[in-house]
C-alpha cells in the first residue's frame, strides 16, 4: 500500500526527470544557435518577414540605368567613354547633388583615336580624358572598384589613373551572398595592406552629406553624424573578415544587413538614353542622388535578394540604391547579440518547461504554441525596428519540448499503473466482477483481444476496468447510506459534513436546520455563547449516561471513540429522545479522514417504556382493587359473625368484577385502537350515528336523558372501520349520558363542510351536562387521566381509568379525522367530529 513518503518520492522523481530534460533541451539549443545548424530556415523567414516591410522609395535618388532600350538606342556596348562624359556633364548641369557611375574603367578606351596616338597624336581629346574633365568638373562623381583574382593572388583593379584622380571617392561594389547565394548583406568598408575603401553608396553618402571619413583610422570618427547610417555599425555591429592568399590580405569590416526598400523597379529610373537626349527635365536631378548603372539583361550583374521571388534577381545597381537609402535614412537592420540571444532562447525554454510541469497536457500544448507565435511575433517587431532575432533554433526545441516531456510522463503514467493495478489486484473484491456491457461471447475472447493490444492500451483497459469498480463500490457506499433507516452523517476531521441520507436531512429539516450540509457541526460545536449551543441536552434519566460529563466535542475525539461507539442519549428541542454514536473513518493509509455520525431516534421506544410503566401501575392498583375487593369479601363472608346480607354480597362481588371487566375491556379495545389492524370499509356516517344511539338507548332511558338525532336527508360517504368508529361514538354518547343530570336532551346531528379544499362530514354530540372544568379540558385526551365533572353543587368523579377519551382520539387520528370540543361548567359540552368524505 503506498504512503505519503512513496507519493513524495514520486514527486521527487518527477522534479528530478523534468531537471534532466531542461539540461538537455538548454545545451541542445546552445549547440544549435552555436552551430548555426538552423540558418537556412532563419533566412527563409528572414526572407519571408522582410518582405511584407516595404516602403516607399526616396525620391532624392534617381537610377540612370542602361537598359535594353537604351542598348538598343545607342547600340552595343561598350559605348564611348565620351559619350558617359557627356551624360555627366548633363547631370552636373542639372544640379545632381552626387552622381555614382557603377561603371568598371580599369583599362583605358581602345579606339582608332587611341592607335593615332600611339603614333604620335595628342590625347586631349581622346574619351578618356572627356571623361577624367567631366567627373574633375565638380568632383561630385564616385567610381567603383573591384578585387579580383590575379596570378600572384589578390589585387585591386581601380578605374584608371586619371579617372581615379578625377572622382570624388573610389567605392567597392562587393555585394556579400550568404551560403544560399542570396544578396543580404554589404561590408560598408573593405580593403588589403592597410589601406581601406568604402562602399560606393558609402562613398555617395559622404558626398552627399559632406561627411570626411578617414577609413584607414580605426579609431575615426564621423566629422557629421547627423544622418549617418554608419555611426551604429561601428560601434555594435562591426567585425572583420580576413580573405587570404600568399602574404596579401582582403579584410572586410563594418557588415550592414540591408533593409530593402522593394523588388526591382522600385526606385525612380530613367533610361540612359533618355537623360543623354535631354529628354528629362533638368528639374528632375537637381539636388538628388544618380546612379548610373547597367540593368539590361545579360549585361548587369543581377543577384537573388529576399524582396525578390525566388527565381527573380536585382541588379548591382538597384542593391547600391537600397545601399544608399538605408544609410540617409538611418536604417539598417542588426542581429541581435548572440549572447542576449541566447538568453531569450533559455528562458523560452525554460518557460515551456516549466509549463508542461505545472499545467495539464492541453494548457502546456496551448501554452507553447503561445510561446512560438509570440516568439514569431517579436522577430517580427524586432526586424521593422532594425534587429533580428532569429527564431528557429529556438521554435525548434519548443517543439520538441511537449512530446519529449508527454513521452517521460506517459512512461512515468504507466510505471505508476502497473504498481496502483498490482497492488489494486491484492485488494478484496466486495462486489462481484461482472460487466453488463459485455456478452458471454465478447468476455470468452477478452483475453485474445489483449494479446493485440499494445501496453498502453491494456492499462487503459485495465484502469477502465479499475474506475468501474471504483464507481460500483462508490454506489454501493451511496446506496448503503441512503437506505440506513437512521440518520447518518459522515464529516471531515474538523467537523464539516460531506455525507448525509435522507432520513438526516428530514430530521434537521423538521428542526429548523434546512442546511444540514456543511453547516450541521459547526451549528452544534459553536462556543458558549452561541444562542444554538444548548440545542441538544443530555437525558441523565438513563442509567448508560449516568455522571457521564458529555460535550459535542467528544464525538470527534478519538479518546471518546469507546463511549461514543455505546452511544450518548439526549433530547432534542422536541422532547425526542436521540442515541448520538460516532465512528472514526481511516484511509487506505490508516490515517484518519473523518466520521461516521448517526443519530437514533428512540422517541417510540421510550414512550413505549412510560406507556408500560404507567400500565403496570395503574394496573397494580386499579385492577388489583376489585380483585382484592372480592377476597377480602369471601373472607368476611366465610366468618358468620362478619358475614353481611347474601344479597349484598352479591352486589359488592358483581361490582368488583364488572369493574375489573371493564378495565380490562379498556386495555383491549386501546391496544386495538394503537394497532394497525383497521378494516375500512365504505359506510353511510347516519348508520353508525344510528347505531350508536341505539346501543345507548338503554342507558338514557335508565337517566330519563332524551338522545335527539338532527340528520338531515342524503348519503353520508366515509371509508371507517366500523366497529372503531362505532366504538367512539357509543364512548361519546356514554360520556354525555353519565355525566348529564336527568331529564336532559343529548343531541347528535350531522351536516356537510364544502367551505374548506377537500369537502368533510361534521358530527356533533351536545350534552346538557356537568361540563368539563376549565383546568381540566388540556388532560382530555392523555392517558390514565381522570377529570372530576361537576357544577356548584355537586361533583361527580370519573370511575374508569382515563383510558376512553385516550381511545377515541386514537381513532379518530388513525382516520385521519380531527375531533374537537368545547365546554362550559354547569352548561353542557359538545364534541365535534370532522372526517373526510369518501370518494366512492
Amino acid at each position: 500500500m503506498k504512503t505519503p513518503s512513496s507519493h513524495a518520492q514520486n514527486h521527487s522523481i518527477a522534479l528530478r526527470e523534468c531537471l534532466i530534460l531542461g539540461g538537455l533541451l538548454l545545451l541542445l539549443t546552445l549547440v544549435m544557435l552555436a552551430t548555426g545548424s538552423t540558418a537556412r530556415l532563419d533566412q527563409t523567414l528572414y526572407d519571408r518577414l522582410l518582405q511584407t516591410q516595404n516602403r516607399p522609395a526616396r525620391d532624392d535618388i534617381i537610377i540612370v540605368a542602361i537598359d535594353d532600350y537604351s542598348l538598343a538606342e545607342l547600340g552595343k556596348w561598350p559605348w564611348p567613354r565620351s559619350r558617359h562624359a557627356a551624360l555627366i556633364n548633363q547631370l552636373n548641369q542639372a544640379q545632381a547633388l552626387a552622381i555614382g557611375v557603377d561603371i568598371l574603367f580599369s583599362e583605358a578606351e581602345v579606339t582608332s583615336a587611341t592607335a593615332s596616338m600611339s603614333n604620335g597624336s595628342s590625347e586631349s581629346d581622346s574619351g578618356d580624358a572627356q571623361l577624367a574633365r567631366a567627373i574633375a568638373a565638380k568632383s561630385n562623381v564616385v567610381l567603383p572598384l573591384i578585387s579580383e583574382q590575379s596570378g600572384k593572388g589578390l589585387r585591386v583593379a581601380p578605374p584608371l589613373q586619371s579617372l581615379s584622380q578625377a572622382a570624388f571617392a573610389l567605392g567597392h561594389i562587393h555585394i556579400e551572398l550568404d551560403n544560399d547565394g542570396v544578396a543580404r548583406s554589404v561590408f560598408l568598408r573593405e580593403g588589403m595592406q592597410k589601406q581601406w575603401w568604402p562602399h560606393f553608396a558609402l562613398a555617395l553618402h559622404d558626398l552627399g552629406l559632406n561627411i570626411k571619413r578617414d577609413l584607414n583610422d580605426l579609431g575615426a570618427r564621423n566629422n557629421k553624424t547627423e544622418g549617418d547610417g554608419v555611426a551604429q555599425l561601428k560601434g555594435s555591429t562591426s567585425f572583420a573578415k580576413h580573405f587570404s592568399n600568399d602574404s596579401k590580405v582582403w579584410r572586410r569590416d563594418w557588415q550592414m544587413h540591408i533593409p530593402y526598400y522593394g523588388s526591382s523597379g522600385h526606385f525612380n529610373t530613367v533610361p540612359y538614353v533618355a537623360v543623354l537626349r535631354g529628354e528629362v527635365p533638368e528639374d528632375f536631378f537637381r539636388g538628388k542622388y544618380v546612379l548610373v548603372g547597367p540593368t539590361a539583361t545579360g549585361m548587369a550583374d543581377a543577384f537573388p535578394t529576399p524582396v525578390t521571388s525566388n527565381e527573380g534577381t536585382l541588379s548591382g545597381i538597384e542593391i547600391n540604391a537600397n545601399i544608399l537609402a538605408s544609410l540617409l535614412d538611418g536604417r539598417s537592420i542588426t542581429p541581435l547579440n548572440p549572447w542576449l540571444s541566447a538568453v531569450i532562447s533559455c528562458a523560452m525554454v525554460l518557460g515551456a518547461l516549466l509549463c508542461c510541469f505545472l499545467f495539464s497536457p492541453r494548457v502546456a500544448l496551448v501554452t507553447l504554441a503561445m510561446l512560438c507565435l509570440s516568439l514569431l511575433v517579436a522577430s517580427f517587431i524586432l526586424l521593422r525596428s532594425g534587429v533580428w532575432l532569429a527564431p528557429s533554433s529556438t521554435i525548434i526545441v519548443l517543439l520538441l519540448t511537449y512530446p519529449l516531456w508527454s513521452w517521460r510522463r506517459l512512461e512515468a503514467a504507466i510505471g505508476f499503473l502497473d504498481e496502483e493495478f498490482m497492488l489494486l489486484d491484492q485488494e478484496p473484491h466486495l462486489l462481484p466482477e461482472f460487466n453488463p456491457d459485455l456478452t458471454i461471447k465478447d468476455q470468452t475472447s477478452v483475453s485474445t483481444k489483449k494479446e493485440i493490444q499494445d501496453k498502453l492500451e491494456r492499462h487503459i483497459s485495465a484502469m477502465r476496468a479499475a474506475a468501474r469498480r471504483v464507481r460500483d463500490l462508490r454506489q454501493f457506499v451511496t446506496d448503503s447510506l441512503y437506505s440506513l433507516p437512521d440518520a447518518t452523517l459522515v464529516t471531515t476531521t474538523d467537523g464539516n459534513v460531506v455525507l448525509t441520507n435522507p432520513t438526516a436531512i428530514s430530521y434537521f429539516q423538521s428542526i429548523g436546520m434546512p442546511q444540514v450540509i456543511d453547516t450541521l457541526v459547526p451549528y452544534l460545536f459553536s462556543s458558549m455563547s452561541h444562542p444554538h449551543t444548548e440545542y441538544l441536552s443530555l437525558n441523565t434519566d438513563t442509567k448508560s449516561t449516568q455522571n457521564i460529563a458529555f460535550s459535542w466535542w467528544h464525538i470527534l475525539d478519538l479518546q471518546q471513540t469507546q463511549l461514543l461507539s455505546k452511544g450518548v442519549e439526549v433530547i432534542d428541542p422536541q422532547n425526542r429522545n436521540l442515541i448520538i454514536k460516532s465512528a472514526p473513518c481511516y484511509s487506505g493509509q490508516k490515517v484518519l479522514i473523518g466520521w461516521i455520525i448517526s443519530i437514533l431516534d428512540i422517541s417510540e421506544i421510550r414512550q413505549a417504556e412510560r406507556r408500560r410503566d404507567e400500565t403496570l401501575h395503574f394496573i397494580s392498583h386499579d385492577m388489583r382493587g376489585p380483585q382484592a375487593s372480592i377476597l377480602a369479601l369471601i373472607e368476611l363472608q366465610k366468618n358468620t359473625k362478619t358475614a353481611i346480607a347474601h344479597e349484598d354480597f352479591l352486589n359488592r362481588i358483581e361490582k368488583a368484577a364488572t369493574t375489573t371487566l371493564s378495565l380490562a375491556d379498556s386495555f383491549v379495545q386501546l391496544a386495538h385502537a394503537e394497532s394497525n389492524e383497521y378494516r375500512y370499509t365504505d359506510l353511510d356516517f347516519q348508520d353508525l350515528l344510528i347505531d350508536a344511539t341505539e346501543e345507548m338507548w338503554t342507558l338514557a332511558r335508565s337517566k330519563r336523558i332524551k338522545i335527539v338525532t338532527e340528520i338531515p336527508e342524503g348519503d353520508y360517504p366515509v371509508r371507517v372501520d366500523r366497529s372503531l368508529m362505532t366504538r367512539v361514538l357509543t364512548n361519546l354518547l356514554s360520556n354525555a349520558i353519565k355525566y348529564s343530570p336527568s331529564d336532559t336532551t343529548v343531541t347528535c346531528s350531522l351536516e356537510f363542510n364544502t367551505k374548506n379544499l377537500n369537502d368533510s362530514i361534521i358530527c356533533r354530540i351536545q350534552d346538557q351536562g356537568y361540563g368539563i372544568a376549565r383546568s381540566d379540558q388540556s388532560r382530555l385526551f392523555q392517558r390514565f387521566q381522570r377529570l372530576g365533572h361537576g357544577n356548584t353543587a355537586e361533583s361527580i368523579k370519573n370511575d374508569g381509568i382515563g383510558l376512553g377519551m385516550v381511545f377515541v382520539k386514537t381513532v379518530i387520528d388513525r382516520h385521519f379525522a380531527h375531533i374537537s370540543f368545547t365546554s362550559v361548567a354547569g352548561e353542557g359540552t359538545c364534541f365535534t367530529i370532522e372526517i373526510p368524505v369518501s370518494n366512492i
